[in-house]
């Protein structure tokens, strides 16, 4: 397992950053430094994706209030490609990977990647925390911390308890680069 000082690392951005442009109720730039060290195979995906356009569009289609926001489905969460009901149920035309899991923990503003009960089957949908969750340490691979506009990511659109976060009309990604 590796352990990570994110402090130092959010400093120097020896790692990319995955800049996201959110549009909706939470309107504004999201800066997520990705951590190659941790999760080399997860980061060189989701960078691979976002430079490729695969982000751009992509809703917010879990949202739970005091725990995170899910996103990064480029099957069927495209907003501007018709019915998004099945949004969280795809991934991508890439392998799904097998875990990097760490001892990073699961606090505010860390960024982890989704995955169905298989641990090797995270693709492209990845959430981000708004308070801590410490039972998801180990069980998820970590693959950034937000750096920059955390007080974006808190006003994401939230879903519904009553169905497991699931959000109508949902806040989205316009675009996502990496830099």
């Amino acid at each position: 397992m590796v352990v990570l000082a994110t402090a130092a690392s959010a400093e120097n951005h020896a790692n990319p950053v995955l800049v996201l442009e959110l549009v909706g109720e939470a309107s504004g730039v999201v800066e997520i430094e990705l951590f190659e060290d941790v999760a080399p195979n997860h980061v060189a995906q989701i960078v691979q994706l976002a430079s490729s356009g695969k982000y751009d569009n992509i809703v917010f289609h879990r949202v739970i209030a005091g725990f995170m926001a899910q996103t990064g489905d480029v099957t069927f969460g495209r907003i501007n490609g018709g019915s998004t009901q099945y949004a969280g149920m795809g991934g991508s035309d890439l392998p799904d990977l097998d875990s990097e899991f760490s001892d990073v923990p699961f606090e505010r503003g860390v960024v982890g990647m989704a995955r169905s009960a298989d641990p090797n089957s995270a693709n492209s949908q990845f959430f981000i925390m708004f308070a801590s969750a410490p039972h998801l340490t180990g069980q998820y691979t970590v693959i950034g911390k937000v750096i920059s506009g955390q007080e974006v990511v808190d006003g994401i659109k939230k879903g519904s308890p009553s169905a497991n976060g699931s959000v109508a009309d949902p806040d989205y990604i316009k675009q996502a680069t990496i830099r």
